[in-house]
């Protein structure tokens, strides 16, 4: 489910690495040291691993299903109500209300953000503020999920089990305290990959020991890859899944669908839109980062330009370690475009257009995280593009809605509470 599988009989270096989330220097020693022996390319000398054996060795890694049809669609038995924190832009609120959520209330504090929710959603209740400043216990018992896209933050140790109180301070304290108010059957946060890594592994540990002490059992941390659910973009975000622990039903991650949207999916008319990317304002580059850029080819980089003029852009950089293929990047129409950030024209993570030497536009950002086009953005540009680039996309929101109405479906069910 962490990710998508080429339908070939061999797997590359790069493509083990991503499935099975090791570094390529591991796989390397591995196979030095026949802990996972990999063949090589009669000419290239490439390593290649067998699928058959990989999915051997480590089945849990492989998506759930070859169907590129699956579906996660699900019709809810009930009204279910969502309460969501940290809202921003509205990706993940708009796809739970696409999957069939109602939305009782939204807390941010960033205030062009809320002006893009109550622009949008006039009847959305949205608290503008610091979430320290509001009491949620109105919604006691009265809320189906709680979900929110919480800033990763480290916590101070004071003993060998992290509890709520150690967390104070912290925004994911915020989030558990308003869990633990509510106390709905299910809460979903959301963040960036790296949490996974963030401060060795023990600011997520921490997590779950506060997740546990407040009541809720923790569903296996999952890496959702955004390609797989419908989004033109390889975005990536772990999902932190709590049901709460009087329930004996478990939650199950959304199943993978295989195909894969490209950034011609996100930009012209198809499958995902009915109309090809509507006109909108949008970040230029210097007329000097114009003329590098326009030597870059699609799917191309820095490594592309001559070599005087790539140790002249690169500076020192060119002389480090890494791929840096972030930098210089001019985005192909027949593939995923790269996660987008908060600003579409920095230099470590440079999202070119394919065919115009221009960053992308307002409109076109929004379309590669899956906005509708009626959803409008509120401020500067700089601000639209900030929200637009913070936010979990709409389809990936929408998918995971899916997997908690068929949760809260069975629960419902076998509970049949009055």
């Amino acid at each position: 489910m962490l990710t998508n599988v080429v339908m070939s009989e061999y797997l590359t270096l790069s493509e083990v690495s991503e499935l099975l989330g090791k570094s390529k220097e591991t796989l390397r020693r591995w196979d030095r040291e026949g802990k996972l022996p990999a063949a090589r390319e009669p000419i290239s000398r490439y390593r290649k691993y067998n699928k058959a054996d990989l999915k051997l060795k480590f089945g849990d890694f492989f998506p759930d299903s070859n169907d590129e049809g699956v579906t996660n669609f699900v019709t809810p038995y009930r009204d279910y109500s969502v309460l969501e924190l940290f809202a921003g832009a509205g990706g993940l609120a708009v796809g739970m209300e696409k999957a069939g959520f109602k939305c009782v209330a939204l807390n941010e504090i960033d205030k062009w953000a809320c002006q893009t929710l109550r622009i949008n959603r006039p009847h959305w209740k949205v608290l503008e503020g610091d979430i320290k400043d509001f009491s949620f216990t109105e919604y006691h018992n009265k809320v189906d999920v709680v979900t929110g896209g919480f800033p990763c933050q480290a916590f101070s140790y004071a003993g060998k089990k992290l509890g709520l109180a150690d967390a104070r301070g912290t925004l994911f304290y915020e989030f558990a305290r308003v869990v633990n108010e509510v106390q709905p059957p299910i809460c979903i946060g959301e963040n960036v990959r790296g949490l996974l890594s963030h401060e060795g592994g023990k600011t997520l540990e921490g997590m779950l020991s506060i997740l546990d002490e407040i009541g809720y059992n923790v569903m296996p941390v999952q890496v959702l890859k955004a390609i797989n659910f419908k989004v033109p973009q390889k975005r990536e975000r772990i999902i932190l899944v709590g049901v709460r622990k009087d329930i004996a039903i478990n939650y199950k991650y959304p199943f993978v669908n295989r195909k894969i949207f490209t950034l011609k999916d996100a930009l012209k008319k198809g499958e995902l839109f009915n109309s090809d990317v509507p006109n909108s304002k949008g970040a230029k580059y210097p007329e000097h980062k114009k003329k590098i850029l326009d030597m870059i080819p699609p799917k191309g980089y820095w490594r592309d330009l001559p070599l005087e003029i790539q140790k002249d852009y690169m500076g020192g950089s060119f002389y480090l370690g890494g791929g840096k293929t972030g930098m210089a990047r001019r985005i192909g129409w027949d593939e995923p475009c790269l996660t987008l950030t908060c600003s579409p024209a920095q230099k470590q993570t440079e999202r070119c257009h394919p065919e115009e030497t221009r960053p992308f536009t307002v409109r076109e950002y929004a379309r590669i995280q899956t906005f509708p086009d009626d959803w409008t953005f509120e401020g500067s540009m700089s601000q639209q593009y900030k929200q637009i680039g913070n936010a979990v996309p709409v389809n990936l929101g929408r998918e995971i809605g899916y997997s908690v109405i068929k949760f809260l479906n069975d629960y419902y069910s076998l509970s049949k509470p009055e």
